[in-house]
């Protein structure tokens, strides 16, 4: 019996890390536009340039999720899928995976389908992507490992440290005036995807060494404990080395990942943003 794991580009995995037996790895991408240039989150997208277009063009940028025909075409081939998509308060892809599901069920009524809204990007998606193939190569029945999976993102988090938020003001969703001040003085936003997938303002701080400390002290409170950690950063292996550094200070070996942000994250984490996935008691 085969497996596929289909993810969109919340996730920022190219290629699954010991991918388990008789399972493949999809990503379905989302589409960046910024004025008349489209980019597609595919493996070959040149995110540098992506960025470049974006910081020089003074309008605003958006995304745009796949059809449920490219999900539909995703999903072909497998006995058994488990499909995830980035929150489904900021973008449509869950609902086109959802209809994909439903054309799939028509066409092949015999296949096993799960569908989860990761209520969240970045980080956290990449910890339950891990954890999915984790739970395929131990062997699991289909239903046990969707109830094993449920029970997991339970207990998983993501918080997120932006240090440019232009993509923010141009869309209309920060004050230009706050925009500003976060430029001029160096400030952070420190923040957390809540239980309902929107992403919330937690903190603040002035610099990424006290951006660092914020993010560890809202991960405490959350209930973090030494748990498995996946950081995604664009262009910022200082602050996953600080990261690192700082858990393993106060919980010893912690399993700590970092990738590079697909396109699709690199535009909502911008320069300098983390969106780091981490796992609670």
């Amino acid at each position: 019996m085969s497996w596929k794991i289909v993810v969109d580009t919340g996730c920022d995995f190219k290629e699954m890390p010991n991918l388990a037996p008789d399972t493949t790895f999809e990503r379905v991408p989302f589409t960046v536009q910024v004025g008349d240039r489209a980019f597609l989150d595919t493996l070959d997208l040149d995110i540098d340039e992506m960025m470049e277009v974006m910081y020089a063009s003074s309008v605003g940028a958006g995304s745009a999720c796949a059809g449920p025909e490219t999900f539909l075409e995703t999903y072909r081939g497998a006995d058994k899928i488990i499909v995830m998509t980035l929150t489904g308060t900021l973008s449509g892809s869950f609902n086109s995976a959802r209809v994909a599901k439903d054309m799939l069920l028509e066409e092949a009524p015999e296949t096993q389908i799960h569908l989860i809204d990761s209520l969240s990007a970045g980080g956290e998606m990449d910890l339950l992507a891990l954890e999915i193939n984790r739970l395929i190569a131990t062997g699991l029945d289909f239903d046990a490992i969707v109830e094993a999976i449920t029970a997991y993102q339970a207990k998983t988090k993501l918080v997120f440290v932006l240090a440019k938020v232009d993509n923010l003001v141009k869309n209309g969703r920060l004050n230009k005036l706050v925009g500003k001040v976060v430029g001029l003085l160096n400030i952070r936003m420190v923040g957390e995807a809540s239980d309902q997938g929107t992403l919330e303002l937690l903190q603040k701080p002035r610099g990424q060494k006290k951006a660092v400390k914020a993010a560890i002290e809202e991960m405490l409170k959350a209930g973090y404990k030494g748990g498995k950690v996946v950081i995604t950063h664009r262009n910022n292996l200082e602050i996953c080395q600080q990261f690192e550094d700082g858990l393993r200070a106060q919980f010893g070996d912690v399993d700590f990942t970092s990738v590079p942000t697909s396109g699709l994250c690199s535009f909502y984490a911008e320069e300098g943003g983390i969106l780091m996935g981490y796992e609670i008691n």
